[in-house]
């Protein structure tokens, strides 16, 4: 017999029915009672499953209902248009080693895609009833130039700077945002000079500093458009709180939605997959009201930067190397690289060799048994996270997630020997393109054109020629003898594994 095929979409005049299901919880606020707060730059799935539920759970706790959110898309419509038809609702299916649970969230009041709704954006931005944004646009959606700074020669920020030009002189609309920071910066713009009501830009990318990262792009914007007044205003009325958020969140696979289906007894086309764990610590800078996040278990602290630090070298470092190690020797998910020989040996050489010495344990962390439950949660079988999502926009990931770690320890006199074998892995998975099995490894990457080109030649100068590349490795890692010894014969020992 064939599996019944489900059409009725999940949506507002089908969600009483869905919650009333055995094994779903549906939104414990009315989405109809729910006012627009804020607005979100990226709007996939893991602002759905950490973000959105979080300010949920939040409304839920205190009854306040002003804090619904407004979605903007990337560069592509397929949230909006997956989301739309819901009437903004989505379930996050929650997937513990041995069970699954599944609940509807309705805080999600709206979806644009930039390309029709920047419009609809602005206004959000100014509306004196939005109280702030927030962003989870992954590091290469931050337009900097190497060494930092915006990057004018983009013709995505130059058309931006335009448009807020524009927008300053009072000119009306001037076309889509081109970049997610654009966007915003040209709401900010509407904002001062319609009624300067104070406003919070709450950055959630894995970014050191990252509040002070996306503070410095936004003002950099307003500079290149001549735009001084609206200066004066970011710097007096528009604060930008640092923020770390953690929450393993894979990819959506067609099993997860036939399993979601099953529960609901309706299509869900904007599905979300999560680990049971989610962490949130933000900084307490908000010039306004916002949500109280903190009753749904977010940590509100005066300084980020001990948990932010902690969790890129421990967390994020961890899951790059097992996913690029895991991937070369064919294991296909994050799980499968943790139960196989020797692999777990290496993360736990990596966080207590060389990323714990360089760390001060956030208040009440032990790091050793917090990198234990690190690599606990990723031996999660449940979650299906595949070694090619986490492997994803290396150029971009490396100098946050261990580079730093290894100038701390070359500083300190050691050779960080298994972050090189890190920086190894992952030139090998650039090199190669296939695993041991001689399946082929895609190299999603902003640079891949460039890192192809790089890595083309001999084995025996790969470590060179990738270390080469200054867009991510900095001259003083680059020309280090003993590490450029270590990534080397780090690479060789790679190159022999996977043939």
């Amino acid at each position: 017999m064939s599996a019944t095929i489900i059409t009725d979409r999940l949506s507002l005049a089908t969600v009483a029915e869905v919650s009333a299901r055995p094994g779903v919880a549906g939104p414990a606020v009315d989405p109809r009672a729910l006012g627009t707060g804020m607005v979100h730059f990226g709007v996939g799935a893991f602002h759905r499953a950490h973000q959105a539920v979080y300010t949920e759970d939040a409304a839920t706790a205190t009854g306040d209902t002003r804090w619904g959110i407004l979605g903007v898309t990337g560069r592509s419509a397929r949230v909006a248009e997956q989301l739309g038809p819901q009437d903004g609702l989505y379930s996050v299916l929650t997937k513990a080693r041995d069970t699954s649970s599944l609940r509807v969230v309705g805080s999600l009041r709206g979806v644009a895609f930039p390309g029709t709704g920047s419009e609809e954006v602005l206004r959000t931005l100014a509306a004196e009833n939005v109280h702030l944004a927030s962003l989870t646009i992954t590091e290469k959606g931050y337009p900097r130039k190497l060494g930092g700074g915006l990057d004018l020669g983009n013709p995505a920020v130059a058309a931006d700077v335009a448009a807020l030009k524009a927008e300053v002189a009072g000119r009306g609309f001037a076309g889509p945002g081109r970049t997610p920071l654009g966007l915003l910066a040209r709401g900010l713009a509407r904002r001062h000079a319609s009624s300067g009501a104070p406003f919070a830009v709450m950055c959630c990318d894995n970014l050191m500093s990252n509040g002070g990262v996306t503070r410095g792009l936004v003002l950099e914007l307003a500079e290149a458009a001549g735009a001084e007044r609206l200066l004066e205003w970011l710097d007096a009325a528009v604060t930008f709180p640092s923020t770390m958020v953690d929450r393993i969140v894979p990819a959506t696979t067609e099993a997860n939605r036939r399993e979601a289906e099953q529960l609901l007894g309706r299509r869900d086309e904007g599905l979300v997959v999560a680990e049971p764990f989610g962490q949130w610590i933000i900084e307490d800078n908000f010039p306004g009201p916002r949500p109280a996040w903190e009753r749904a278990g977010a940590v509100i602290t005066g300084d980020v930067g001990p948990f932010e630090l902690a969790k890129l070298r421990m967390l994020n470092a961890t899951h790059s190397l097992l996913a690029y190690l895991g991937a070369l020797r064919g294991h296909a998910t994050i799980a499968d690289a943790v139960a196989a020989a020797g692999l777990v040996e290496e993360a736990r050489r990596l966080q207590r060799n060389d990323i714990i010495p360089t760390l001060t344990a956030p208040p009440g962390t032990d790091l050793a048994a917090y990198g234990e439950s690190i690599l606990d949660r990723f031996a999660n079988p449940n979650l299906g996270h595949t070694t090619i999502q986490v492997a994803m926009d290396g150029s971009q990931k490396l100098p946050v997630r261990i580079l730093g770690t290894v100038a701390d320890r070359l500083s300190a006199g050691e050779v960080p020997l298994s972050g090189a074998l890190l920086v190894a892995a992952w030139m090998v998975f650039v090199y190669r393109g296939r695993d041991a099995n001689g399946r082929s490894l895609p190299l999603d990457d902003p640079m891949a054109e460039a890192l192809r080109a790089a890595a083309d030649g001999s084995e025996a100068g790969l470590a060179g020629r990738l270390l080469a590349v200054k867009e991510i490795f900095p001259a003083e890692l680059a020309d280090h003898p003993e590490f450029r010894t270590a990534v080397a014969e780090a690479v060789r020992k790679l190159l022999s594994e996977v043939p």
